[in-house]
């Protein structure tokens, strides 16, 4: 995979297939970019797709300094990507930790966003005793990591062992998957491009966030994945690629109307 060379430690990414809008495709925590392996044939037949690895991640370098694992780190390095493949305005599809920066990033760049697609995620928390809860957890997981190694991630279907450096899934996540504010929430009525948000049925803990967020995005619609967990590309790919597909399709058709 091509690496880009970033301040706060090289990226690893991948492009595939051509055709406009382009989608930037973001894994969530513990997973690589590899999680949309059977998602990419479908995306890429008429669209170019950029999948990358977050820092800490998969083919992304691991380095010591926790600012390098911020956020706003991994909002410029999608900046960045999307610069450095020469994309003014893309589709920005995320997974989990990865919808979530998405939505942060296009809350920031709302010119560079044709559209979003939200899988398994939610925008965060207004409450700040539930996201002090939230950020408690992303503490143990990274305590986790560091006692019991990658066994600690789990089973979940997106999860696997490519992962560079076991410190840097840990800083990861007690510097990416932790959050600061409820700006992120408190922006969802603001984002004004289609937004395609989908949940795997058996995803319990994300429910209520995917119906939350297609309420507040104006022009969100939401689908549920049967027989699908949190990860719903992984587990049932052939009705999420035929979403993810007319999604595209529907982007594209909206920006070639006169």
């Amino acid at each position: 995979m091509p690496v880009l060379a970033r301040p706060g430690g090289d990226i690893s990414y991948e492009v595939t297939g051509s055709g406009d809008p382009p989608l930037l495709l973001t894994h969530g925590y513990g997973a690589t970019s590899a999680m949309f392996g059977q998602n990419l044939p479908a995306a890429s037949a008429r669209n170019q797709v950029v999948t990358w690895d977050i820092r800490g991640h998969g083919g992304s370098e691991s380095p010591a300094e926790p600012d390098s694992y911020s956020a706003d780190a991994a909002l410029a390095d999608m900046a960045a990507l999307l610069a450095e493949v020469g994309i003014s305005r893309a589709v920005l599809g995320g997974h989990s930790l990865g919808g979530y920066l998405s939505l942060d990033f296009a809350l920031r760049h709302p010119d560079q966003i044709a559209g979003l697609v939200l899988i398994g995620t939610g925008p965060g928390f207004r409450n700040d005793a539930a996201r002090d809860d939230w950020n408690r957890r992303a503490h143990k997981t990274a305590d986790r990591l560091l006692e019991r190694g990658l066994a600690a991630l789990g089973n979940s279907s997106e999860l696997h062992s490519q992962h560079r450096d076991v410190g840097g899934l840990a800083r990861a996540a007690r510097h990416t998957l932790t959050q600061r504010d409820s700006h992120v929430i408190d922006g969802l009525a603001g984002i004004g491009v289609p937004v395609l948000v989908i949940v795997g049925a058996e995803d319990t803990p994300f429910q209520a966030a995917a119906e939350y967020m297609a309420a507040k995005l104006p022009r969100a619609r939401k689908v549920v994945i049967p027989a699908a967990g949190h990860a719903p590309n992984v587990d049932q790919p052939e009705q999420f690629n035929a979403e993810l597909r007319a999604f595209l399709d529907e982007v594209a058709a909206t920006k070639d109307a006169p």
